[in-house]
């Protein structure tokens, strides 16, 4: 007899209006719409925004029009209505913007990479301990994809036994009108530490390990001599500590012919099947993204995983902070993911460029 599965129903505002005030501090990348516009989602309260790139801001405000543009970063931290305040800076502002917010009595909530040097991790984590605050990660492309979320709940059923491995490879495009800053590896972080913090904190969750130590970790610079301090490829092997394994790999070479910004693609390896995460397309197919693959001892599907968990992450921070808890995702598990990126980034043979 076939296995059938259930899904989570999918969540509800976890607030009224006003219950819970959040801020934004810090646009210099986009990611910053998805994570305001899901805290929305769940019932958070957005009251201000500030950057000190006008530009950023009207733009900002222009969408999410409840916004008030704040004068200043320590106006938003002087506010005390404001209880969690998110920021996709410049990635190496992240962790110090986070630590003044921490010492302010709010809670932060970062873009990846939250954080790109050791001594950054080590201040932020003197931070959570000091103050009791939360320093949260957006790391969307578990949290915020809906093929990755709908794999976790059949992981939970036990559709493919134990997890053994997670291969992650995460290819993007590089496209025109990138800032500065991105051709800066002290400012970005570099490609492991940036677009690689996703895929470390997938082998954690998918796993159920707590820790682990990088194997081997490359990077390069393959095809653009004109932007020397891009990295456009990056791969890293770890072995978790429940004997688990990871590899990941990242790059800017999203060919013209796709027609999304990269094949993000994640294969979770069982005792007793597998599941391939075909997160933003099904090249050749009319799918679409969003489509998990299972094949198990009772068979093959395939599951659409659009518009059937949405998003529970930004509902249980939302609450976490409220009531003090952990459910959206651990303080430790969210500092592991970003120790073992910057390790495999710092350590990284240098193979081109």
């Amino acid at each position: 007899m076939t296995r059938t599965y259930t899904f989570d129903p999918l969540p509800e505002p976890v607030v009224g209006p006003g219950e819970f005030v959040f801020a934004a501090v810090g646009l210099a990348h986009g990611h910053i719409h998805g994570m305001v516009e899901q805290l929305i989602e769940a019932g958070a309260t957005l009251s201000l925004v500030y950057d000190d790139d006008a530009a950023k801001v009207a733009d900002f405000v222009e969408r999410f029009p409840q916004a008030r543009a704040a004068a200043s970063e320590q106006e938003v931290l002087e506010d005390p209505a404001v209880q969690l305040v998110a920021s996709a800076s410049i990635a190496n502002q992240r962790a110090p913007l986070g630590v003044r917010v921490l010492d302010a009595g709010k809670d932060f909530f970062a873009d990846k990479p939250a954080i790109t040097t050791i001594d950054d991790l080590m201040a932020a984590r003197a931070a959570v301990e000091r103050t009791g605050r939360k320093f949260a990660v957006y790391y969307g492309e578990r949290v915020h994809s809906e093929a990755a979320i709908l794999a976790g709940q059949l992981i939970d059923q036990g559709a493919i036994g134990t997890v053994l491995q997670v291969a992650s490879f995460g290819p993007h495009r590089i496209g025109t009108g990138r800032p500065d800053w991105f051709y800066d590896p002290q400012q970005y972080g570099g490609i492991i530490c940036d677009i690689g913090s996703h895929n470390f904190e997938q082998m954690l969750h998918y796993t159920g390990a707590t820790d682990g130590e990088i194997v081997s970790s490359t990077v390069a610079n393959y095809a653009h001599p004109e932007t020397p301090g891009l990295q456009d490829f990056g791969d890293a092997h770890v072995v978790l500590d429940n004997g688990t394994t990871g590899y990941v790999r990242v790059d800017w070479f999203t060919p013209a012919g796709l027609d999304v910004f990269g094949d993000g693609r994640t294969v979770l390896l069982g005792t007793d099947g597998y599941i391939e995460l075909r997160k933003y397309t099904d090249i050749t197919t009319d799918n679409g993204g969003g489509q998990v693959l299972l094949v198990n001892q009772d068979g093959q599907f395939r599951f659409d995983a659009t518009g059937k968990t949405g998003f529970p992450f930004f509902g249980h921070l939302i609450r976490d902070c409220l009531d003090r808890t952990e459910h959206a995702m651990t303080q430790a598990h969210a500092f592991t993911a970003a120790e073992l990126s910057i390790i495999a980034q710092r350590d990284a043979r240098v193979l081109a460029g």
